[in-house]
């Protein structure tokens, strides 16, 4: 194991450790990230039962057709997680708003 100085361990710091800059509570990310993955889930299926209704009804090849299409044709919604800032950055912008 290589041994580091106190100037190199802060620059590791500074580069690897992370901080919420959201301006939320960073306990509250752990009930608002699933709940944000769900509605993406949901507004998804949503959609896709929209698509599907047009479709019932008496067999009709043209309007099942047309309904896939509609179905396989929109790109579905995603959810991303927003990375942490680094701490260097954060610190960063913490000095330029004082």
């Amino acid at each position: 194991m290589m041994r580091r100085s106190p100037q190199e361990k802060k620059q590791l710091s500074y580069a690897k450790d992370r901080r919420n800059a959201y301006g939320e509570n960073d306990k509250a990310s752990r009930k608002n990230l699933p709940r944000k993955r769900a509605r993406v889930h949901r507004a998804n299926r949503h959609r896709a039962h929209q698509d599907l209704l047009a479709a019932t009804g008496l067999v009709d090849t043209e309007t099942s057709d047309v309904a896939e299409l509609r179905l396989r044709g929109r790109r579905p919604k995603e959810f991303r997680k927003q990375p942490d800032l680094s701490l260097g950055e954060y610190l960063r912008r913490k000095s330029r708003a004082r």
